[in-house]
C-alpha cells in the first residue's frame, strides 16, 4: 500500500514537471522575445502546499494543484507560467515597500493579467478570459493605462470593496506572493532583471510587428525600468559647503600628538582642529505649486519629507535660511525658515493658498529680488513641487533649480534644458 502511494505520488510529481516544461517550451516558441528570462526563471516542485508561491525569482508549484486545475482549463499551466514570468520582468517583487500591500499585490495581478489578454496567446486562454476583459475594460476608464503603479494608486484613493476585491482575485491570481518580502535573500538581483526587461523592451519593437498587441507589456516594462532616486540623495546635492564647530578627527595625528604629551608630560605636539567642513544646508528655497490640480495632502506629505531630511544633524545647520514659497499663477505666500521651531510651527499651522492656474516665473522673478535685496548669502538651489503644467521661465537663473513631478506623465510639457526633472512616485513621497 505504502508502495502504491509513494509510485502514484512520483507519477503526479512527473506529470506536473511535464505539462510545465510544455508550458515552457510553448512559451519559448510562441514569444521569443521571453527566451532571456524563460532562461532565468527558476522552476520548483513543492508539495502539500495548496498553492503556487512566488518569492520574486523562483516559483514553487503544488504538483497535485497545478493537476487538478490544468484538468478544468487545458490553458491553466501556460498562463500560470507567464503570470509568474511578467511578475518578474516587471520586478513586482522588489517593490514591496509600498502603503498598502494587500492593494499591490492585487494590482500587480491585474496588470499581469491585462498584459496576457493583449498578447491573446491562444494557449493561455482561460473560460473566464470574457469576464476579465469587460472588468479591465471598464478599470482602463477609471485608473488609466493598467500598470500595476496606476491601478496602485487608484485602489488607493477609490478603495475597492470587499466584494470587489474577492472578484478580482478570483480573475487574477495564479500564485501567492508571501515570499516577496525577502527580496533581500534573492540570488538575482533586480539589476539583473532589469537588463532582462531592457533588453525585452528592445525586442519588443520586431515583437510588434508580428500584429500582436504589445501596448500593456511597453507600458509596464516603461515603469518597470524607469529611473528611480533616492529624495535624501537628491536633497544632498543642494547642499551648501559650511562651516560646523567640531573636532575633525580625520585631520588630526594621534602620533605626534600622544608623542608629545609622554615626552614633555602635558604638552601635546599637535593641538585637534576644531573646525571642519560639512556639506549642510543654509541658503534653500521650495517652491510650492498651490493650483487647483496640486493636493493639500500631497503637498504636506512632500514638506514633511523634505524636512525629515533637512533635519538631521549632519545636514542642518543651527540656523538656516530656508523659504518655502507659495505661487499658482503670482505669488501667494513666502514663509521664512531660520530654525527648526519655526519650521515645526509652519508644518503645524501653516495653510495652502492659491488653487488658480499655474506659471512658474513669478517663483523666479521673486527669488531675483530677494537676491538683490541681500536676502541670501549663497544660495545654490530651488525645488519646485508641481504637477508641471506650467508656464516655464526662458532664462536660466544663477542657482540650481529642479522640478519635482509626482507620478509619471508622458503627457507633461518638458522642462527646459537647464533644470533638473525629478520624477517622485506618491507612495514614496507620503513614507515619512
Amino acid at each position: 500500500m505504502a508502495q502504491k502511494a509513494a509510485d502514484r505520488q512520483e507519477k503526479i510529481r512527473m506529470l506536473a514537471a511535464q505539462i510545465l516544461q510544455l508550458a515552457h517550451d510553448g512559451l519559448l516558441i510562441n514569444l521569443r522575445f521571453l527566451d532571456t528570462a524563460l532562461a532565468r526563471l527558476a522552476v520548483e516542485c513543492r508539495e502539500n502546499t495548496g498553492a503556487h508561491l512566488f518569492d520574486g525569482e523562483r516559483l514553487y508549484y503544488d504538483p497535485v494543484c497545478l493537476l487538478r486545475q490544468y484538468e478544468k482549463e487545458p490553458g491553466y499551466a501556460v498562463r500560470l507560467y507567464l503570470h509568474t514570468l511578467l511578475h518578474c520582468i516587471f520586478y513586482h517583487g522588489f517593490q514591496t515597500d509600498k502603503l498598502r500591500p494587500e492593494y499591490w499585490d492585487l494590482a500587480t495581478d491585474i496588470a499581469v493579467e491585462n498584459t496576457i489578454l493583449e498578447i491573446d496567446l491562444h494557449t493561455a486562454r482561460m473560460s473566464s478570459d470574457d469576464t476579465l476583459r469587460s472588468r479591465l475594460e471598464m478599470l482602463r476608464k477609471q485608473a488609466g493605462s493598467l500598470t500595476a503603479e496606476k491601478i496602485y494608486r487608484y485602489f488607493r484613493i477609490e478603495e475597492p470593496s470587499r466584494k470587489a476585491v474577492a472578484e478580482w482575485y478570483k480573475l487574477c491570481h495564479y500564485d501567492e506572493h508571501i515570499y516577496w518580502d525577502r527580496k533581500e535573500e534573492l540570488e538575482l538581483s533586480q539589476a539583473e532583471w532589469r537588463k532582462i526587461s531592457e533588453r525585452i523592451k528592445a525586442d519588443l519593437k520586431s515583437f510588434s510587428k508580428d500584429k500582436n498587441n504589445a501596448e500593456s507589456m511597453t507600458q509596464n516594462l516603461g515603469e518597470a525600468t524607469r529611473e528611480r532616486y533616492d529624495y535624501s540623495d537628491f536633497l544632498r546635492h543642494f547642499m551648501v559647503l559650511g562651516e560646523s564647530v567640531q573636532v575633525n578627527d580625520e585631520e588630526f595625528d594621534y602620533i605626534y600628538y600622544t608623542y608629545g604629551l609622554k615626552t614633555y608630560g602635558n604638552m601635546p605636539l599637535v593641538e585637534p582642529l576644531e573646525y571642519c567642513d560639512t556639506n549642510k544646508i543654509k541658503d534653500f528655497v521650495i517652491a510650492i505649486d498651490t493650483s487647483a490640480s496640486c493636493r493639500g495632502k500631497t503637498v504636506q506629505a512632500f514638506l514633511q519629507k523634505t524636512y525629515n531630511i533637512m533635519q538631521e544633524s549632519e545636514n542642518f545647520f543651527t540656523k538656516i535660511n530656508v523659504h518655502i514659497i507659495q505661487c499658482d499663477s503670482q505669488i501667494q505666500q513666502d514663509t521664512k525658515i531660520t530654525e527648526k521651531a519655526e519650521f515645526d510651527a509652519f508644518m503645524e499651522k501653516g495653510k495652502l493658498t492659491g488653487f488658480g492656474s499655474t506659471d512658474f516665473r513669478p517663483v523666479f522673478t521673486y527669488v531675483e529680488e530677494l537676491q538683490k535685496a541681500g536676502e541670501f548669502a549663497d544660495l545654490k538651489g530651488l525645488i519646485y513641487f508641481t504637477d508641471g503644467y506650467g508656464i516655464y521661465p526662458e532664462r536660466m537663473p544663477d542657482y540650481e533649480v529642479a522640478f519635482v513631478f509626482l507620478n509619471e506623465d508622458e503627457n507633461r510639457p518638458k522642462v527646459p534644458p537647464w533644470a533638473i526633472r525629478l520624477v517622485l512616485e506618491e507612495e514614496e513621497i507620503e513614507a515619512i
